[in-house]
């Protein structure tokens, strides 16, 4: 691999020395295209703040024109500022963050505090990632190449239309690599690579990726492979942490097709194959997600229907223990398969404007867990069961002059239905032996916003909803006992839904030429107060087994959020603060994992454009205030202390497609235990990563 990234470094080079011109700047992404295009037809130039999120991409709105919680982050972020890390993607957003396990290279989304067990809507591509596992760890992680991710979507809070059903804090989803990101110019072929290589012990790593189209466009194809080893970091002390190298080979194909200009039909697979060490065992992962879908738009405004189908099959499966162990030979899979149907209606009522999102969706899963060295011991404390969840949904926003009101309605149910093995004297008092589960229930979850828009620059709203998370069949049938000894495990098929009721005050502030002719800049801040009920954490039953509960009364959580994006051209800069107050139980998720946020989150980036804007340097600081670890099980968690950590940047893009960056990581070498990562008792186990410097050629052509 070395050798091959060494020659693709050598040709990118050469190719580089032949660009003589400048580029055209690239249109600000966090506009309208009516904004854009009424700038293009004064000429006035428009810039890409590598900050500004994007919006009006594949239906995903923008952020700062929607009266709602929402962030994304382009491609441009992702490299250049994520270091291909979607973890510090996610930390740099307000109001989300990520749990930092120093091992599993697992992606486990944290929106307010509320994590795990399918309380964020994780997606790929559309698709949610139901899988769990019960072991110390946040209770649910998807697993995605951030090679191949183009944009990563985050909406906090209640979500009405698809993708909401059981989210009860929010939805994120990983948009892969598509045919419109690897073709450009209008032409009907085109490849794009990137090569990186990082100290640290990083290596190398490598993703190409190729694209064609048809003549008169009515069929395309991409896909990509991407490959990265790197091995054990060292932290800011100079010491090596154990267990944080990984050996990960993805890749992905997609299909469009248009039978005829109304019908577009589109596939795709993403696959993933991961080997690492965590959890006390050598592991391995495949996460194989499927996606077909079609969507008709014919000439009316009431019709702009889709369909779509999806698969996904993760399997962990584990290997040789680090030290010792007596779980090796456990397998988890899950397989599911889902579908969402929606259709979108623009109409009017007299003089109010009305555009309607209405459909259904629906997933299910199938869970088996065995151990193929002791099939007597099973998948541990891990159960095999099925569950669904699903949802009819509508959101319809009315306008009228400077007001927008917005009605989401939805009625969500799920299902659950296994076997499971209760011990004599179990704490949630069920007979002895096995017992079947089969459980179902729904709810109505409304929302409303009313949004002013008195000023083109103003946008003043207010919003109320309600949102429920079903029991996962993880926390309803739980067993075995702790590898340890010791500590017996054990079922709680009576927990009921979490619900989550809460208000947000917030606003979007856009403004063109504020200090300059063509500068932008943009505000996004909001204040939320949440109430939950029947908040569900691992607790003691009777006879000392332990179990999930639902704790009683009801908890809060209340906070600020802001976003704010300025650039002129000749420089740009962001900031995202996050403040989180809650009273919540302690999140042991995974019978052991803390989820609070921190109390404070602070990033701030900023940077010049030199050389006819070829030339981009910068940096960015991140703040992680003191973060509760609570109490677990038998006795509290520490908490984790606030640590600053200053990253630095530079890109330069040729007119020819090439692109070259330097990224310094903790530049300052500190050594710091990132917040909501797993402590571990052994030295520098739970510590980050030390200084690193990323070098990263992109081609595209």
């Amino acid at each position: 691999m070395a050798g091959t990234a060494a020659a693709l470094l050598a040709t990118f080079a050469a190719t580089a020395a032949k660009a003589q011109t400048a580029p055209t700047p690239a249109a600000n992404s966090s506009e309208t295209d009516e904004e854009l295009k009424k700038k293009a037809a004064k000429g006035e130039t428009a810039f890409l703040a590598p900050i500004t999120v994007t919006g009006d991409r594949d239906g995903w709105k923008n952020p700062f024109t929607t009266p709602a919680p929402i962030s994304s982050a382009g491609e441009d972020e992702i490299q250049l500022f994520g270091q291909r890390n979607l973890g510090n993607v996610l930390r740099a957003m307000p109001g989300t963050f990520s749990r930092d396990s120093i091992q599993n290279p697992g992606l486990s989304v944290n929106i307010r505090g509320f994590e795990g067990s399918g309380r964020v809507n994780t997606m790929i591509d559309g698709v949610r990632q139901n899988f769990r596992f019960t072991g110390h760890e946040a209770q649910g992680f998807a697993y995605i190449d951030p090679a191949l991710v183009a944009s990563v979507d985050v909406q906090r809070g209640a979500v009405s239309t698809a993708g909401g059903a059981g989210a009860l804090a929010g939805t994120a989803n990983m948009r892969t690599i598509g045919i419109d990101d690897i073709l450009k110019d209008g032409k009907n072929w085109g490849a794009l690579a990137t090569l990186t290589w990082g100290s640290n012990d990083v290596g190398f790593s490598e993703m190409a990726a190729g694209a064609l189209r048809s003549t008169g466009g009515g069929a395309a194809i991409a896909g990509a492979i991407s490959y990265s080893n790197p091995g054990d970091y060292q932290n800011g002390d100079g010491v090596t942490v154990p267990y944080t190298g990984q050996n990960l080979l993805s890749g992905l194909v997609k299909g469009e097709f248009k039978p005829t200009d109304d019908v577009t039909v589109n596939l795709g697979a993403v696959l993933y194959d991961n080997d690492f060490s965590a959890n006390s065992y050598n592991q391995n992962v495949k996460s194989n997600t499927y996606t077909a879908g079609v969507n008709w738009d014919p000439d009316s405004e009431l019709v702009n229907a889709s369909a779509h189908l999806y698969y996904n099959d993760v399997k962990m499966v584990y290997d040789s223990p680090i030290t010792t162990g007596s779980y090796a030979g456990r397998n988890i899979d899950d397989q599911g398969i889902g579908f969402d149907i929606s259709n979108t209606s623009n109409f009017n009522l007299g003089e109010v404007r009305a555009s309607a999102i209405y459909g259904f969706e629906y997933f299910h899963d199938t869970v088996d867990t065995y151990n193929t060295v002791k099939p007597s011991i099973g998948g541990g404390v891990n159960p095999s069961g099925k569950s669904g969840i699903g949802g009819v949904f509508s959101e319809t926003t009315f306008s009228y002059n400077i007001v927008d009101v917005i009605a989401g309605l939805r009625y969500d149910f799920y299902t659950l239905d296994g076997a499971f093995v209760a011990q004599p004297g179990n704490g949630a008092g069920l007979p002895a032996g096995t017992n079947e589960l089969d459980q179902s229930e729904g709810r109505v979850n409304p929302r409303l916003t009313v949004a002013l828009n008195p000023y083109e620059w103003l946008q003043p709203y207010v919003t109320y909803a309600e949102t429920f998370r079903a029991p996962t069949i993880n926390e309803t049938m739980l067993g075995g006992s702790h590898p340890g000894g010791g500590i017996g495990m054990g079922p709680n098929p009576f927990l009921d839904p979490e619900i989550l009721k809460g208000w947000e005050v917030g606003t979007n502030i856009r403004k063109n030429g504020l200090l300059t002719e063509s500068d932008v800049f943009r505000v996004k801040a909001n204040y939320f107060y949440q109430n939950i009920e029947n908040y569900i954490t691992a607790g003691l039953g009777q006879g000392g087994s332990v179990m999930f509960v639902n704790n009683p009364g009801t908890s809060t959580v209340q906070g600020f959020e802001l976003e704010t994006a300025y650039d002129a051209g000749f420089a740009f800069g962001s900031i995202a603060y996050t403040y989180t107050d809650t009273d919540l139980p302690s999140q042991t998720n995974g019978l052991g994992a803390s989820s609070y946020m921190p109390d404070n989150v602070f990033t701030l980036t900023g940077g010049a454009r030199f050389l006819e804007q070829r030339l981009t340097i910068g940096g960015r600081v991140n703040y992680v205030g003191e973060t509760q670890g609570g109490e677990a099980l038998f006795g509290p968690q520490a908490d984790w202390a606030a640590y600053t950590l200053v990253d630095a940047f530079a890109n330069y893009k040729f007119d020819n497609g090439l692109d070259l960056s330097a990224n310094i990581t903790n530049l300052f070498d500190k050594a710091y235990t990132p917040a909501l990562s797993n402590i571990a008792s052994a030295p520098a186990m739970d510590t980050g990563r030390g200084r690193t410097v990323l070098l990263t050629a992109k081609m595209q052509f």
